[in-house]
């Protein structure tokens, strides 16, 4: 099966919407400043990359990036109020939103940029987990439902795991490392700077099971594994009518410039999420990044949600979201 390919998806998608919907650009300056909160990982990237550039400077006068650092904190922000435009995990949007938070889903960011990593080669499919320890971050949260599901398609018990919890990805790239746990379920960066981590200490990584592969075989869509995007609070999407359009092309944008420069990038992202902007820049290639609006692959966010469904029906609020979570 082929892999996704977000440059040319993205490139299009954001190219005919300049076209067809000029005045997305031109969207009535905002009354207040634009914030855009995301979690240190890949899909941040291509939205802090946009606030350095000045990609926003025809929207407000301000507009910043602003790192999340676990889901506690994302679902107090959303809650509050104080998060209104969020890079959010797909399945948490879900969950929000049928619990009737008035959350939708914007685009999606990345089309899957997890892998479970470890420095023993003979560990290379889903099936030899069985009997080893495995560094899991966010308990209960996404990475810890994708890996439930893919080990009930493998047909793998989870009891027979040894799972190591850690509070972060970072975390678990240190359990990893320091020997107390024989692989991690990673998302990138983190899984990149597990590899370089690994070099500087004389030590080689293997990513052993590519989850978006994995993720392919059980839904039949091939490895389109759209785990998080954009999504905007209803509020704040009545009181600055135009200005998701205007942000969405403006991150359509963006995102060539992130896969063709990833270095430019890197430097740009690395203060926000908080990490070496040589990490940040090895890992772009790997972090499947597109901008895409969420109604255009509205059947891969539908599989995945039934998919973690069946291992976790409370991780997507119990159903299938309706017409209106899917904002464009």
């Amino acid at each position: 099966m082929s892999r996704f390919s977000p440059t040319r998806r993205a490139v299009m998608a954001g190219s005919l919407m300049a076209i067809a919907c000029p005045a997305i650009l031109r969207a009535a300056p905002m009354g207040t400043d634009l914030t855009i909160w995301g979690p240190p990982a890949g899909p941040s990237i291509i939205a802090a990359h946009a606030v350095a550039k000045g990609a926003f400077a025809a929207l407000a006068s301000k507009a910043q990036f602003i790192a999340w650092r676990d889901p506690d904190e994302l679902r107090a922000g959303l809650t509050s109020g104080r998060m209104q435009l969020v890079i959010v995990p797909a399945n948490a949007a879900a969950n929000l939103y049928n619990r009737g938070l008035g959350l939708r889903m914007v685009n999606a960011m990345t089309m899957g940029l997890n892998y479970l990593v470890t420095r023993d080669p003979t560990l290379d499919s889903v099936e030899k987990l069985a009997g080893r320890s495995i560094a899991l971050p966010f308990r209960n949260d996404t990475p810890d439902i994708l890996l439930r599901r893919v080990l009930s398609a493998a047909g793998v018990p989870e009891d027979s795991l040894s799972i190591v919890h850690a509070a972060t990805p970072i975390e678990a790239v240190q359990l990893l490392l320091t020997g107390r746990a024989e692989a991690a379920m990673l998302p990138e960066p983190a899984t990149t700077m597990a590899e370089m981590r690994a070099l500087q200490a004389g030590q080689q990584m293997f990513r052993a099971v590519d989850l978006q592969a994995e993720w392919g075989k059980i839904t039949g869509l091939g490895p389109q594994l759209p785990q998080a995007g954009l999504a905007v609070m209803a509020e704040f999407d009545v009181a600055n009518p135009g200005v998701v359009e205007a942000v969405q092309a403006a991150l359509a944008a963006t995102l060539p410039e992130v896969l063709s420069a990833p270095a430019a990038a890197a430097v740009s992202a690395s203060p926000a999420l908080g990490l070496p902007a040589p990490i940040l820049a090895k890992s772009i290639p790997r972090s499947s990044l597109t901008v895409t609006a969420a109604s255009h692959i509205r059947p891969a966010f539908e599989a995945m949600f039934k998919a973690v469904a069946e291992v976790e029906p409370k991780a997507i609020g119990g159903k299938l979201p309706d017409d209106g979570f899917y904002r464009l």
